[in-house]
């Protein structure tokens, strides 16, 4: 992809979260969700990544000639995050952010980690984000979350005169 994308899903900070994971994972995305938000932020929240992880997980096909493997470390300001991810067919996260505040607009705190481990689990992928440290829990999202971005471009990216699926469990 080119990093296209438009987001909207009634939460304006996952918005800016996910607009960062398209943009520097080269996501062409356009993404809607009408959740209920009358309720709170969870339902939306969990099942924007669950499907955002379904249409990573239907793109990928087959899985053969890619990298799989990939790292990243991504500063905001302050704030400094490593994600690492294997493109296993294996969905596992640990997600490590260290957020203080409750919420971040309209986006509980708690979500953002369980937007991630949706993400995986539907990925079908095993995702090991850290924010390492920094203040500002708006840079420590934000920085977890580019640095996830370039983790998949990087795992995404395809192995030249590479055919097969890269494991060697057949």
């Amino acid at each position: 992809g080119t990093g296209v994308y438009t987001v909207d899903t009634g939460i304006g900070f996952l918005d800016h979260m996910i607009s960062a994971l398209a943009k520097h994972a080269k996501f062409d995305l356009n993404l809607k969700c009408n959740g209920d938000l009358h309720i709170d932020d969870h339902h939306t929240t969990e099942d924007v990544g669950l499907a955002l992880g379904a249409a990573f997980d239907k793109a990928l096909g087959a899985r053969k000639g890619i990298r799989r493997f990939g790292s990243a470390y991504a500063p905001l300001d302050e704030a400094l995050s490593r994600s690492v991810v294997d493109i296993s067919s294996r969905p596992y996260a640990v997600i490590k952010l260290g957020l203080k505040r409750e919420k971040l607009g309209a986006l509980s705190c708690e979500m953002i980690p369980h937007f991630l481990e949706s993400f995986a689990q539907e990925a079908r992928i095993t995702l090991h984000v850290e924010c390492l440290y920094g203040f500002n829990d708006h840079h420590r999202a934000e920085s977890a979350f580019k640095a996830t971005a370039v983790a998949l471009r990087e795992a995404i990216g395809i192995v030249a005169g590479s055919t097969d699926v890269p494991s060697t469990k057949g």
